[in-house]
């Protein structure tokens, strides 16, 4: 599935994410309707680099540096630097998992 692809997905009337993405994409896919708890639920529930770099996106958002500090560790990913917006991280994050 492409970026492009993903995002029509989003604003769709489906409840639930396309059929056969990873659980960070549906954990991003989730995030991206607004429901952090779903988001952090999948994130959560995969315990892989990437479910654990999602998962370090999703507490950076909520506000929760030092928790969002420990899933980037986990992830073996920096913490973004300063200015980097979470739409940007959002964004950067999506394409590299479709990518994979």
């Amino acid at each position: 599935m492409s970026f492009d692809e993903f995002q029509a997905t989003i604003g769709g009337a489906a409840a639930t994410p396309p059929a056969g993405l990873s659980r960070p994409l549906q954990a991003l896919w989730h995030d991206a309707r607004g429901d952090w708890n779903a988001a952090h639920q999948c994130a959560q529930e995969e315990k892989s680099r990437d479910g654990s770099w999602v998962h370090a996106y999703l507490h950076r958002k909520e506000g929760d540096l030092g928790n969002a500090g420990y899933w980037y560790a986990r992830a073996d990913r920096p913490m973004p630097k300063a200015g980097v917006t979470l739409e940007a991280e959002w964004t950067a994050i999506t394409r590299e998992l479709l990518e994979a």
